[in-house]
């Protein structure tokens, strides 16, 4: 009786997502996150979402920055 065996298969690799891709759906999830929480607290509309787009170049900015890994370090 012989076995049957099949070669080894590599395991796919998620696809490649762009820093700069990622830096920006982060900025949004979290300036959204900031928008409804200063609702939540009684915040006018206005002063939300000025909070919010300020918020989201920050995090944008230091996500872009600061948030690649290194190989190596």
């Amino acid at each position: 009786m012989s076995c049957v065996r099949s070669r080894a298969v590599h395991r796919p690799n998620p696809p490649s997502i762009d820093p700069g891709v990622m830096a920006f759906i982060w900025a949004l999830v979290l300036a959204v996150f900031i928008y409804f929480g200063l609702k939540a607290v009684g915040a006018s509309g206005a002063f939300s979402f000025v909070m919010a787009l300020l918020g989201f170049a920050a995090i944008w900015l230091l996500v872009r920055l600061r948030g690649e890994d290194r190989p190596g370090t």
